[in-house]
């Protein structure tokens, strides 16, 4: 998966890579999506949500250029995968999942695996955790109509966020930089999440 999916496909931080390469992905799938655990597209989870393919996952992370002393918000823990690589990458992780069954179950997948230096919060994504902030990274794994203030402004001062924003037929992965104050955004690609519901 790391060399074909991506390696070839432009993810270099070794790092990410070697992270990518010792949190085994299966662990975080269904029983029944196991066979299909290391091929690069979406699978599905309880609650009608799903976990990332690993290109989009190494893509998301390798934008954010973590260093072993960030703490980050992770916006939908869905399975704990991307919390695990995330876990792997920086010093703290603090995720939000709405689902409860889906926390409970990331939570005691990650407990089993033995990743302590994560935080797997019940509630609302988009209001994110501000009593946990400021944070030095946010990820989204969910689609908003536009980038959420909340978000925004528990980001640190230079710090980074990945955000996929849109409607479903026209969802693009945003990168924001948070520089003077004001949101610096640049689009990546085109891509495809569960939209993020706040209330």
């Amino acid at each position: 998966m790391v060399q074909t999916q991506l390696c070839a496909r432009g993810i270099h931080d070794p790092r990410l890579l070697n992270a990518m390469a010792t949190i085994l992905r299966h662990e975080f799938v269904e029983p029944q999506y196991r066979a299909q655990a290391y091929e690069d597209h979406p699978l599905p989870l309880d609650a009608g949500q799903t976990i990332s393919q690993p290109y989009i996952v190494a893509l998301m992370l390798e934008l954010l250029q973590l260093e072993p002393s960030s703490k980050v918000l992770e916006i939908g823990t869905g399975s704990g995968y991307q919390t695990a690589v995330l876990s792997q990458l920086a010093s703290h992780i603090c995720s939000v999942e709405r689902h409860p069954e889906l926390a409970q179950q990331a939570v005691e997948t990650l407990s089993r695996l033995g990743l302590n230096n994560v935080t797997v919060v019940t509630g609302d994504g988009s209001r994110g955790l501000p009593e946990y902030a400021p944070f030095d990274a946010i990820v989204v794994s969910a689609a908003a109509a536009q980038i959420p203030p909340a978000l925004f402004e528990q980001l640190r001062e230079g710090g980074r966020m990945i955000i996929p924003v849109g409607p479903p037929e026209a969802q693009e992965l945003q990168l924001v930089r948070k520089q003077a104050g004001e949101a610096l955004v640049s689009v990546r690609e085109g891509c495809r999440f569960v939209p993020l519901i706040s209330g």
